[in-house]
């Protein structure tokens, strides 16, 4: 679990990143997480675009999300969630 004090270091770092994977009309197939595991593995903090019919909906996939490849929900922006898992390398030291 990250503190308060972490995930706001998290969204400055995540403020210049581009979506690395979009989750469509089909939602969450095997595929999407396949991709959404290689891209925290290498990067540790994604955005993930995600096309829900509904508010509720895009809450539910991020929540979603996160169980499946055990990330933490750092933010969710419009259609955008950020997500931040650490790696073994530890590239990203949190304060």
């Amino acid at each position: 679990m990250i503190t308060d004090k972490q995930k706001k270091f998290l969204r400055a770092r995540a403020h210049h990143l581009k979506p690395v994977v979009t989750a469509g009309n089909a939602g969450l197939s095997d595929g999407v997480l396949r991709e959404l595991d290689i891209a925290l593995s290498h990067h540790e903090l994604i955005k993930v675009r995600i096309n829900p019919s509904d508010r509720s909906e895009l809450k539910a996939m991020a929540n979603s999300l996160c169980q499946s490849t055990d990330a933490s929900l750092v933010q969710v922006i419009g259609h955008v969630v950020i997500l931040y898992r650490p790696s073994e390398s530890k590239k990203i030291q949190l304060p």
